[in-house]
């Protein structure tokens, strides 16, 4: 083809998906012009350096792409969540200790079982067996007591079924959205589950293994590396916090929102502490503001509740006063 007609003004066909001739580099450099090169191509290509970003564990797993993998924990969730419609959630945490009712009675019948036979054997020596004993009361005391507030349980899972059922303020319905673990973040999911409503769970991974409850909608359960991640999501769409007893994490949780809530680097939400009596003990917030640690004004940034529907009315109310 001469240069007249190559630059004809008639449009060229698309060009075929093989090119007629091959670029440079298609091949590798012949034995014959050097018969080492291919001993040295095999190590240069063998290199990690050669692999290709996204295919590259042990880099993407590495310090220096860290803040890749910040931005790959925040967008996963964020398309998944975008894509599904999710906007308006009802977070709910809690202790994954609580289980049903009827699990934690085994549970403690197990560890009274257990004390006994402690009680009963008589093979070891008397210090063993007094630390034996102390051992297995503690493991009794705390079996009763987590019989004594599953019934928190049946209240997170009823107040998952209202909430799933309401709208409180005229903007649509709302989605719980938990940690999507067992105990009482299975219970709200499982609410939501039984008034056929969608929710949310966002887990943690974890050194050990572990797995998401199985009332959670599927497609909306993601899993994040970073915890940070993690709390951003929970509060980016969040109308209303409830917290259940719980423990750690629960606390890690609800005092991050009450210190955003004090310091209205977020707007407000309502926060309802289920439990008064767990609360009360575990966290003596009057003290704190006797103290001069936090303002008597901070402590109308959450109230109590200990029934599903108490819960939900108290949103309500907070809806109500926004409007």
């Amino acid at each position: 083809m001469n240069d007249r007609n190559h630059n004809s003004k008639k449009p060229p066909a698309p060009p075929a998906a093989e090119r007629r001739e091959p670029l440079p580099g298609r091949n590798p450099k012949p034995p014959a012009d050097d018969p080492a090169a291919r001993a040295r191509l095999d190590a240069i290509m063998a290199s990690p350096s050669y692999r290709i970003a996204i295919e590259d564990g042990d880099f993407l797993e590495s310090p220096a792409a860290r803040g890749a993998r910040l931005q790959l924990d925040f967008l996963k969730a964020e398309d998944g969540l975008r894509n599904a419609g999710i906007d308006r959630c009802v977070v709910v945490f809690g202790s994954t200790r609580l289980c049903e009712p009827a699990q934690a009675k085994r549970r403690a019948e197990a560890a009274r079982r257990a004390l006994e036979i402690v009680q009963e054997s008589a093979q070891e020596s008397a210090q063993e067996s007094a630390q034996g004993k102390r051992a297995a009361e503690f493991a009794l005391k705390a079996a009763e007591n987590v019989l004594a507030l599953s019934r928190y349980y049946d209240v997170a899972r009823d107040f998952g079924r209202l909430a799933s059922l309401t709208d409180p303020g005229g903007a649509g319905k709302m989605r719980i959205m938990t940690g999507g673990g067992p105990g009482i973040m299975e219970a709200a999911n499982r609410g939501a589950f039984d008034a056929g409503g969608q929710s949310v769970g966002l887990n943690i991974h974890l050194p050990h293994e572990q797995y998401p409850n199985p009332y959670i909608t599927p497609g909306l359960c993601f899993q994040f590396h970073y915890f940070a991640m993690r709390k951003m999501h929970f509060l980016q769409r969040a109308v209303a916090l409830v917290a259940f007893p719980g423990g750690y994490g629960t606390f890690d949780e609800l005092f991050e929102v009450l210190t955003l809530s004090q310091t209205r680097t977020t707007k407000p939400i309502p926060i309802v502490l289920v439990g008064e009596a767990f609360w009360r003990g575990a966290v003596n917030f009057d003290f704190l503001a006797e103290q001069g640690v936090i303002d008597p004004e901070d402590r109308e940034l959450f109230w109590f509740a200990e029934t599903g529907q108490e819960i939900l009315d108290a949103i309500k109310r907070w809806e109500r006063g926004k409007s």
